[in-house]
């Protein structure tokens, strides 16, 4: 019975939609996370002197604003995922359970 309901619930078209937009969904904030934590990192690598650039008359250098950035960008793409993730896929997996137990 068990192997039925998984059958059934792979072959539903939400389930299928579910799958194709969280994948997609998933990549894409991924591709974004790579792109600005790598990117931070061949600075460092790269471009020490422009994250060694002091602002002001203190201790503070760019590469602290920029390190920060990348942990709130970490968070913002976390809360994006959770909204849509909590919204969207939710619903289209309540319809899918909501089809299959019928």
């Amino acid at each position: 019975m068990e192997q039925d309901l998984a059958e059934r619930i792979a072959a539903h078209p939400k389930y299928q939609e579910l799958t194709r937009k969280r994948t997609g969904f998933g990549l894409w904030l991924t591709l974004a996370m790579l792109v600005v934590y790598y990117g931070f990192i061949l600075l460092v690598a790269f471009n020490k002197s422009l994250l060694a650039t002091r602002l002001g008359e203190g201790v503070m250098t760019l590469g602290m604003p920029i390190g920060l950035g990348v942990i709130l960008f970490t968070v913002v793409i976390t809360v994006f995922y959770v909204r849509r993730a909590n919204s969207e896929f939710d619903e289209l997996s309540h319809q899918v359970t909501q089809a299959v137990k019928s």
